[in-house]
């Protein structure tokens, strides 16, 4: 509580007639209600009202400890006589109010919590939350150094992925156009032969037309002993 961080106002109460009130309030900022018990007769009494809360203060400061809850050890903390009263209590005052969520586990006897406020320090764990938070931020640091050069190695993996793509691309198009030059050259060829045989043949054709006119067949020859055999006129 902020009250009590205040040392003019503890100052003045402490050692007056007030100074059981200063108790009280430590008591509702740090302590139980078992501890309440031990030392009633020295602090002021409580309302119903205040009972409940420091009872539900209880179960906070067990949950700081401990998830798992047993029973038994609940019932005494918070003067409770049996089962089903403890039950409801941590139902009806505790869950159902937000202050903690968990599991009642009547199998086991036991309350599994899974979330719990969190209650004032003590001045005595203020070097231990000191501690926790130092090496939680040392913790932090190591972990964004970490990420961060995850993130450089992730960017220079992307660049020379880039750049190896970008070079399979110009290989890819430098073997494109050895290909097509290829093909080109083989086409040529045999385009080349191709006319050459064309035009051989044509002329083959043509020099056998003539030889055929130089020497034309016998048929139209009359044969000699046939022309010898006619009467003459």
């Amino acid at each position: 509580m902020r009250t009590l961080s205040h040392n003019a106002f503890s100052g003045v109460l402490q050692g007056t007639e007030h100074s059981t009130y200063l108790d009280l309030l430590r008591m509702f900022a740090h302590g139980t209600w078992s501890e309440y018990k031990r030392n009633a007769s020295d602090l002021p009494p409580l309302m119903p009202d205040q009972v409940l809360k420091l009872k539900q203060l209880t179960v906070l400061t067990l949950a700081e400890a401990n998830k798992v809850l047993p029973y038994d050890v609940l019932m005494q903390e918070l003067d409770v006589i049996n089962v089903r009263e403890l039950e409801d209590f941590l139902i009806n005052e505790c869950m159902y109010v937000g202050i903690v969520r968990g599991k009642l586990d009547q199998l086991h006897r036991c309350f599994q919590v899974q979330f719990a406020a969190g209650r004032d320090l003590r001045p005595e764990q203020l070097e231990c939350m000191i501690s926790t938070l130092s090496n939680w931020l040392g913790t932090s640091d190591n972990l964004l150094v970490t990420i961060q050069d995850k993130i450089k190695w992730a960017d220079t993996m992307s660049e020379l992925d880039k750049k190896h793509k970008k070079e399979a691309e110009e290989r890819m198009e430098e073997v494109k156009k050895t290909l097509s030059l290829k093909v080109s050259s083989i086409l040529s060829m045999h385009l080349t032969y191709f006319v050459a045989e064309v035009t051989n043949s044509e002329q083959a054709d043509i020099d056998l037309r003539g030889h055929e006119e130089m020497f034309p067949e016998p048929g139209g020859v009359m044969d000699y002993d046939e022309d010898r055999s006619r009467p003459k006129r």
